[in-house]
């Protein structure tokens, strides 16, 4: 049986603005039921290349072709609710000739917990979107274009999209920078890269190792296109200067290959990004005991008890407007508790980087943005960089140096604010919602760099891949003030934390870590060991046995007396990496003792 012709198709579609085009010979398509990823770099043109999909931009070149009858839906970055008096005439909007259907509406807004009431132009950029998906889905359109849904969204606002994707009978295409999201929803990847549309018959979950194929051929055939060349050139050379002659043919044809290469579309470079954790901070980097905080009657966070040691990895999780943005400033001194113990350690080096972006104003340069001292130099961590030169690290273009802040795409402003909290020494980072409409491989790079980060980071995300590369903590915001620690990232979490059929026994476990009836504030009574410390003294000394194989390891290669005159780079290299386990090994034995002594203390009754 033949297979349902697709219900839109892009054939032969170029578009361009100005100078070099931006794709060109694309075609592709979407049927019923198909679950497309586009994905590519920031800048690669996806977000036009779904315009072009839902007829919003007209292609220079090609076909759009839509069967009779499909409707489509398009979800925008940034929705614009603007000309509608209620939210329930905004979202009612999606339901085009279909006004008989008007209970849908309602029941969309219920599920997005919004006001219908309201006016949407008062709303948050995650209510906006929130209210934007509702408007969309209202109308049960044949294809959906998804770009960025998750931005902005909390983590039961995705997963509730993610089952709504799962159930829609239509297609959908969607842009995210979501790996779990992603790899949870997709069937088909289309790959928009240098200017041309790859399809893979298969989900995001495949993507990586089938682009890495590619570009590993692709460079393999580079390189042998590139001694052709050279032997060309030396033949030509030596021709010239025997026989003062040429074969006219040859010399054609080494002149079409140069052209040829020249017309290759260089693979585009990465950002380089990196993050110095600055002077050594103490041991102790934030303590707090018993804190609680409420606003207006609500109570956001009810008695909680955290240590933050030099080195943690601590991710903070939870729904919009839950707290978390609170935790984070009373934990780093900027807001005070209403009640409890907050305390900071010594020779701290704060750098803190604020979802609302307010570090940016739209209307100073992006030069003046980075040297905001004057001049042409910033100090990138003690060191002095030319502005322009600091600004390619992060993949900007020497023209936009003097573009307004206010007229940057929502990633390259996110890369704008890392470029500039990053040229900080720091030891104690604090990053609330980085990963925002950043594309997936600069986020690679911003989980290296923090993976290899040595001071401390305290992270807020709802990328849920993103903290399960980079945490080894996570504090959850549970509803009703109730906050937990839970070992490891947001996997590990899922695992751990209370089932909601069990809803008495967690409420008798809250009970007991609150003390109570006791007053808040009170220093718990528990003579328990945290269960993160009860893990600590289970994980270290394997961690601290396999240190202690690593550094014999290496200490028996620096044992061979060859290696300097030998390899002198590798020497260095192993140096430097006997230097960072012996540290990390010293560092290991001091928690595991202090751990250990805090228990025999707790036994003892202290």
């Amino acid at each position: 049986m033949a297979a349902p012709p697709p219900l839109l198709t892009l054939r032969n579609i170029r578009l361009g603005f100005g100078g070099n085009p931006l794709f060109t010979g694309v075609d592709c398509s979407v049927g019923r039921g198909d679950r497309v990823c586009l994905v590519g770099r920031n800048g690669s043109g996806k977000s036009t290349l779904l315009k072009v999909m839902a007829g919003l931009v007209d292609a220079e070149e090609g076909e759009l072709f839509l069967q009779p009858g499909v409707r489509i839906a398009y979800l925008p970055q940034e929705p614009d609710p603007s000309g509608y008096a209620t939210l329930h005439d905004y979202v009612a909007g999606g339901l085009g000739d279909h006004l008989d259907e008007l209970h849908k509406v309602d029941i969309l807004i219920d599920e997005v917990k919004l006001d219908p009431h309201c006016d949407p132009t008062t709303l948050s950029g995650g209510e906006k979107r929130r209210a934007a998906i509702a408007r969309i889905l209202v109308g049960e359109p044949d294809i959906l274009l998804l770009d960025e849904p998750t931005n902005h969204l909390d983590l039961p606002t995705i997963q509730w999209l993610e089952e709504k994707l799962l159930a829609y009978r239509g297609g959908f295409v969607l842009i995210s920078h979501d790996r779990a999201f992603l790899n949870r929803l997709t069937g088909v990847t289309f790959w928009l890269d240098r200017g041309i549309v790859r399809r893979l018959e298969a989900g995001f979950v495949q993507f990586e190792s089938w682009s890495e194929d590619i570009l590993e051929r692709e460079a393999t055939e580079t390189a042998k296109f590139d001694k052709l060349i050279e032997q060309e050139i030396a033949w030509s050379r030596q021709g010239i200067k025997a026989r003062r002659t040429r074969n006219m043919g040859r010399m054609r044809r080494l002149q079409d290959m140069r052209s040829e290469r020249a017309a290759m579309v260089a693979r585009t470079g990465s950002v380089k990004m990196d993050a110095d954790s600055g002077p050594t901070s103490g041991k102790l980097v934030v303590e707090v005991e018993g804190i609680f905080k409420s606003f207006e009657g609500r109570e956001i966070l009810k008695p909680f008890s955290t240590r933050i040691l030099r080195g943690d990895k601590l991710g903070i999780i939870g729904p919009n407007g839950a707290g978390k943005s609170t935790l984070l400033k009373i934990l780093t001194g900027q807001l005070q508790p209403d009640g409890g113990d907050v305390r900071l350690g010594t020779n701290l080096e704060m750098v803190y980087l604020d979802q609302t972006r307010s570090a940016l104003d739209p209307n100073r340069t992006v030069w003046d943005t980075l040297a905001d001292s004057g001049g042409d130099s910033i100090d990138v961590r003690g060191r002095l960089r030319h502005v322009v030169s600091y600004m390619r690290d992060f993949l900007f273009d020497d023209r936009q140096a003097r573009s307004p802040v206010g007229s940057l795409s929502g990633g390259e402003r996110n890369r704008l604010l890392l470029a500039k909290a990053l040229a900080k020494s720091s030891n104690f980072l604090i990053l609330d919602e980085p990963t925002n409409d950043l594309d997936m491989d600069t986020l690679d790079l911003l989980q290296d760099v923090l993976a290899d980060y040595d001071g401390t980071l305290v992270l807020v995300s709802h990328d849920r891949d993103f903290l399960d590369r980079v945490v080894t903590s996570t504090i959850a915001f549970e509803g009703q003030g109730v906050v937990r620690e839970y070992p490891g990232g947001y996997a590990d979490y899922e695992r751990q934390r209370p089932k909601p059929e069990a809803p008495a026994k967690a409420a008798r476990s809250e009970e007991k870590s609150a003390g109570g009836d006791k007053p808040r504030g009170n220093k718990p009574s528990s003579a328990k060991l945290s269960y993160k410390h009860q893990r600590a003294l289970e994980e270290l000394p394997k961690a601290m046995a396999k240190l202690e194989k690593e550094i014999a390891a290496l200490e028996k290669t620096m044992a061979d007396p060859t290696l300097f005159n030998r390899n002198p780079a590798e020497f260095q290299k192993t140096v430097d990496s006997l230097t960072v386990k012996k540290a990390a090994l010293a560092e290991a034995e001091e928690q595991w003792l202090e751990i250990e002594m805090l228990r025999e203390e707790l036994e003892n009754g202290g």
